[in-house]
């Protein structure tokens, strides 16, 4: 039962990624290398403010907007001064990892004894519902902090992607999309497309950004290393949910982004408890990945031809 609240709990966290990548791949239809960046940063800056006793809220806010700031220089770097996306992606990624040494001081922060939302979340719980340290959920023991962590997950999680889904069919969401599906059109109606680009990346990497403060809090560290394949991760989130879920209308699609989340998670978790080595997870996360978009291709080529008629 722990596993599968850790693993669940994990999952939405690792949501908000999913939804930062679908956002440049998906919308824009590249993808941005700022993401392994931006989720470093994030872990980065809020373990920072967090063991200078700095509040989780504001620490965690200020985390999300560093990755707003990341995103919206790639998109600078894109609109203004003509680089790709990916290689923007890549200098903006590269330039991060030096941040987050200095911002942490070395390559790794421990917040053992520093405060974090999860704490909070279980005091919170314990004020409003009594909640104990620890109950029984099916003969298994589980901790009431790991009970209000999955709570407050959950909510937090669901209430960003509502206000995805909300902020899409807005007038300001619907330019956006424009803009990613049709460049060429969205300028013809007036849209700024620079504009909607540099705004899709910023709030992709804040997301990102946000789902690695929130991560680093959950684990109770943050590391130097924490963001390398988070594109990737991402990825596999997105297109699980994909295949689970759909792609239309717009909320299936972030539903599914959040969906593909806990259940890759799951899968996961399910694998490593069989006997996987953890030192394999990012290997098959990249095999999935890989695999979701090589047999498509496959099946189309290997699909049998109809019969030719022949001349009459």
């Amino acid at each position: 039962m722990n596993l599968l609240i850790g693993s669940v709990t994990t999952g939405l966290i690792l949501a908000l990624l999913g939804l930062g990548v679908f956002i440049s791949y998906r919308i824009y239809h590249s993808l941005d290398l700022t993401a392994d960046g931006s989720f470093g940063v994030g872990a980065a800056v809020v373990a920072t403010l967090l063991v200078r006793e700095v509040h989780p809220l504001p620490a965690t806010a200020i985390a999300t907007l560093t990755g707003i700031i990341a995103g919206s220089i790639t998109g600078i770097l894109h609109t203004q001064f003509f680089i790709s996306t990916l290689l923007a992606g890549v200098l903006i990624s590269t330039a991060l990892y030096s941040v987050s040494l200095f911002v942490m001081g070395s390559g790794n922060v421990s917040l053992v004894s520093a405060g974090s939302l999860m704490a909070s979340a279980e005091r919170l719980g314990q004020r409003l519902v009594h909640l104990p340290p620890s109950l029984t959920v099916f003969d298994s023991t589980v901790s009431g902090g790991s009970i209000a962590t999955l709570v407050l997950m959950t909510l937090l999680v669901g209430g960003v992607a509502l206000c995805l889904t909300f902020f899409m069919g807005t007038d300001l969401g619907l330019a956006l999309r424009a803009a990613g599906n049709n460049s060429q059109m969205a300028k013809a109606v007036a849209i700024d497309v620079d504009r909607m680009v540099i705004l899709a990346l910023g709030l992709s990497n804040g997301l990102i950004a946000l789902s690695g403060a929130l991560f680093a809090q959950y684990e109770g560290f943050a590391n130097i290393q924490m963001g390398i394949g988070a594109v990737v991760a991402g990825l596999a989130n997105l297109m699980v949910g994909e295949a689970l879920v759909g792609k239309r209308p717009i909320g299936r699609w972030i539903a599914g982004a959040v969906v593909g989340a806990v259940v890759f998670r799951l899968v996961v978790a399910a694998a490593v408890r069989a006997g996987l080595s953890p030192n394999a997870l990012k290997l098959v996360t990249a095999l999935l990945v890989l695999a979701v978009l090589v047999l498509p291709q496959l099946m189309r080529k290997v699909r049998p031809i109809g019969p030719v008629r022949g001349h009459a």
